[in-house]
C-alpha cells in the first residue's frame, strides 16, 4: 500500500506541524486518535497528509492495550522532558521540613515538604531524561556510554534516602544492585 493510502495502526509515530510528537492509540471510522506530548489526545482525520509519519505499524497488527500503554510511555519519555506525575506519600501530606542551623542565633528555615518533594522528583526525572540522551548519543562511544551511564546509577544512588518520601515503590531511586 502506498503512503498516500496508508492507514496507520495504533503504535505508530507522528510529528504533526502545529501539535508536535504523537502517538496514534486508536482507529475511528474516519479519524485517528492520536495522543499527542503537549496538546494530550486529539481525533486527526484519516484523510489528513500534512503530518509527518516517524514510525509506520501496519493496521491490522492487533496491539493489546497494556502493549500500547507501554510503548506510549516509552516514546513520550523518549521525545519530552516533561515531569510524569508522582505521588507524595499520605503521611508527608501538609508537612514542613525544617531546617535547622546548628548555631543558635542564626533562624531556621521550613519548606512545604510537598515543594521539597516537587524538587526531588525534578531532578529524578532531569536525569532519566539525561541517561536517554546519553544513551541515544551518535557522538560517544560504548564506552564512554557505560562510564556516564555509572555516574548516573551512583547519583541514583545518592538519592535512595529521599525514597521514603514516595507513595509508591516503583517511583523509588535505585542505584547499584549487589549481585
Amino acid at each position: 500500500m502506498s503512503e498516500e493510502n496508508q492507514i496507520l495502526g495504533v503504535g505508530s509515530r507522528v510529528n504533526h506541524p502545529i501539535h508536535g510528537n504523537g502517538v496514534v492509540i486508536g482507529i475511528d471510522v474516519a479519524a485517528y486518535k492520536v495522543c499527542f506530548i503537549q496538546y494530550g489526545i486529539k481525533h486527526v482525520g484519516k484523510e489528513y497528509k500534512s503530518w509527518e509519519i516517524v514510525e509506520a505499524i501496519e493496521h491490522d497488527q492487533t496491539v493489546s492495550f497494556n502493549e500500547a500503554e507501554k510503548s506510549l510511555i516509552k516514546i513520550l519519555r523518549h521525545w519530552s522532558d516533561a515531569t510524569e506525575i508522582t505521588d507524595l506519600g499520605d503521611k508527608w501530606d501538609g508537612g514542613t521540613l525544617e531546617l535547622k542551623p546548628k548555631d543558635p542565633s542564626l533562624k531556621s528555615k521550613e519548606i512545604p515538604i510537598d515543594s521539597f518533594f516537587h524538587k526531588i522528583v525534578m531532578v529524578r526525572d532531569r536525569l532519566r531524561v539525561m541517561e536517554q540522551r546519553i544513551n541515544a548519543s551518535k557522538n560517544l562511544s560504548d564506552e564512554e556510554k557505560v562510564n556516564l551511564q555509572q555516574y548516573i546509577t551512583r547519583i541514583y544512588g545518592s538519592l535512595t534516602t529521599f525514597n521514603v518520601m514516595f507513595r509508591r515503590k516503583e517511583d523509588y531511586f535505585v542505584g547499584e544492585k549487589s549481585n
